[in-house]
């Protein structure tokens, strides 16, 4: 079982947002250090790993001149690049949507999976960041209790708004199986349209207790007048 719960030499995509199990990401891949990372992925059917920047840009840029270790990194012969932190828990994605509209250029669809925390990491000469992970246990699923039963439908409602609306299913933030009577599912949604700091979001993510996690989403919910207290 230790050994299922490993994988070693994971690819990251550090970015400035949190994706939660079961969220939808779209992005564009035009980046040198993605784009192989990227096509082996999708062939292979394999996940990668999205953690949110603490410091750094989503685009890879150059070290600055004469900035700590860029001598011993030229000696080398690497070249050198700007710092990235990130933080150590991240989750998988995996593609679901996938296409190279012109050379050089990607735009796929991923899905988060399972949450994992980073045991040991690398940046390659080239920028690209793998790592050896411990996967977390999914959340354990439970049903959103009666006091938060408001929260659940007030999350039901804004669907059922944007599709009678007219709304394509593919333009709606989440996409179904629809889970309204699970606290993980119920609370990971609203984190992902709720617009909290990335900080913020990293630290609901990384909850053990699903139900911790909802009634915190609860009680900003209330704060903003979005639910009834």
């Amino acid at each position: 079982m230790a050994q299922n719960m490993s994988l070693q030499s994971l690819p990251l995509f550090p970015l400035g947002l949190v994706l939660f199990p079961g969220g939808s990401l779209p992005l564009r891949i035009f980046e040198v250090r993605y784009l192989d990372m990227i096509g082996k992925c999708h062939k292979a059917g394999a996940p990668f790993g999205v953690v949110s920047l603490t410091s750094g840009s989503e685009v890879q840029k150059p070290a600055a001149k004469g900035s700590v270790g860029d001598n011993d990194a030229a000696n080398r012969g690497a070249q050198t690049f700007a710092p990235e932190a990130f933080h150590q828990v991240g989750t998988l994605a995996t593609i679901s949507e996938f296409s190279a509209p012109q050379p050089g250029f990607m735009v796929i669809r991923c899905t988060g999976t399972q949450r994992f925390r980073i045991e040991r990491q690398e940046r390659l000469n080239y920028g690209l960041w793998v790592s050896e992970v411990t996967r977390i246990a999914d959340d354990t699923p439970l049903a959103v209790p009666d006091d938060l039963r408001r929260v659940a439908d007030a999350l039901d409602m804004i669907i059922s708004s944007l599709k009678s609306r007219g709304i394509p299913q593919a333009q709606l933030p989440f996409h179904p199986p629809y889970h309204f009577n699970d606290c993980a599912w119920v609370a990971n949604r609203w984190c992902e349209l709720l617009p909290l700091p990335p900080l913020q979001k990293q630290q609901l993510m990384t909850l053990d207790n699903p139900l911790v996690r909802l009634e915190l989403v609860s009680d900003i919910l209330v704060k903003a007048g979005i639910v009834a207290g």
